[in-house]
């Protein structure tokens, strides 16, 4: 069972508001439950984050999202890339942020973090003694997938460094983040944690795949970054040698033609199906093991879902996700091997009692260890060490 830490008293509450951009992905799943379990837990938290990206599918999450949070949802226009349109943005946010009077302001990714550390900093400043604000940082990743050789790579790192002296604890997911982050911007010169995502208690319920299941599900974006093309090479390396598998492949429709187009190229596009966003736990229903075949993650919700449905999971060694593993590690993949992925497909198919085993042996490692309890507990801590004994309350 995962613990009960129990709610937030009233002077442990804090105003919290959490920045981000795009609405998608495995960032927008971390802040949705982390700032759910804080409200659960008592504080008053608010969300901010782009109008321009996700469809139909996260319009309907960030509206029963919104409904939730004490201090409301705004979206407005955030650019992917650095923009004059940012100084806009950020003059837009600092007066709704001041007006939310927040103790804590919470940025996500290179974006919500280029955001909400100024931004914190200004409020420091316009609070004065009334009222310190706790400025935190978490990357997911996000500027860390730059060549630090290239243009885009030095002007990413050197903003990071600057930003490093507006904040006030780097939250990582993974210590690979933590580790990369070093390598890449240089150690930084503020405190810093490793907090894992943590899954809610009702994901660790064991999924049983529809009687029409196919073999195998993808969940992710269709990106090279994603391995796409490692697993479509894998499968049809399989049909070619008669095994006939199959597989559901399910994400945003962004970048999804071209690996339609090479399914149909590499003969297997009556063996694998295309889908459009639906809750993992719909997804992994209609499958009997999921692949994640990566060539690059940080801290990946996909393979904790998966693990914690009690699916057969198989992935690639990159990354945070050595982390999920444990003492399973030695089970991951190398990235970007579409014949070495094939040959364990092969075998997993081959045995699935075995598979099964190995997947609730996995399960029983990940519960105790990346629970939103646990996540909410640490990133809390986080948040009253950066506030430290001069937190103080508005009158």
């Amino acid at each position: 069972m995962i613990a009960n830490v129990g709610m937030a008293t009233p002077s442990e509450s804090l105003r919290i508001i959490h920045v981000f951009r795009a609405p998608v992905g495995g960032l927008f799943r971390h802040v949705t439950d982390l700032a759910t379990e804080q409200v659960h837990q008592g504080h008053q938290v608010g969300i901010v984050c782009d109008s321009l990206a996700g469809g139909a599918y996260e319009d309907g999450i960030l509206a029963a999202l919104g409904a939730e949070m004490p201090l409301g949802l705004i979206r407005m226009p955030m650019r992917r890339q650095i923009s004059p349109t940012d100084l806009v943005a950020a003059s837009r946010l600092v007066s709704h942020i001041a007006g939310l009077s927040p103790d804590v302001i919470h940025g996500h990714g290179a974006k919500g973090g280029a955001y909400a550390r100024p931004i914190g900093t200004w409020l420091r400043t316009w609070f004065g003694n009334r009222r310190k604000v706790a400025r935190i940082y978490t990357p997911h990743g996000g500027s860390m997938h730059y060549d630090p050789a290239s243009l885009k790579g030095r002007v990413y790192f050197a903003a990071e460094r600057l930003l490093e002296r507006m904040t006030d604890t780097i939250i990582h997911v993974s210590q690979f983040e933590a580790d990369i982050y070093r390598q890449k911007v240089q150690p930084p010169r503020c405190a810093v944690r490793v907090i894992p995502n943590g899954l809610r208690p009702d994901e660790f319920v064991p999924v049983e795949p529809r009687n029409d299941a196919k073999d195998l599900l993808f969940l992710g974006a269709f990106r090279e970054i994603k391995g796409v093309d490692v697993l479509i090479e894998a499968l049809a390396q399989l049909n070619a040698d008669g095994l006939g598998v199959t597989a559901n492949l399910v994400g945003q429709p962004d970048g999804r033609a071209a690996y339609t187009e090479m399914a149909k190229a590499r003969g297997i596009a009556t063996s694998v199906a295309f889908h459009d966003p639906m809750t993992a736990r719909e997804a992994f229903a209609t499958a009997r093991a999921v692949i994640v075949p990566s060539r690059a993650e940080s801290m990946p919700y996909v393979v904790l879902e998966a693990i914690a449905a009690g699916l057969p999971t198989l992935s690639t060694n990159v990354g945070g996700i050595p982390e999920i593993y444990g003492p399973f590690a030695k089970e991951l993949l190398p990235a970007g091997d579409p014949a070495t992925l094939a040959a364990a497909i092969k075998a997993l198919l081959a045995d699935p009692e075995r598979a099964k085993r190995e997947a609730a042996a996995l399960r029983d490692w990940v519960l105790p260890r990346f629970n939103i309890a646990k996540m909410e507990r640490d990133v809390f801590a986080a948040y009253q060490a950066a506030l430290g004994v001069e937190k103080r309350r508005a009158a």
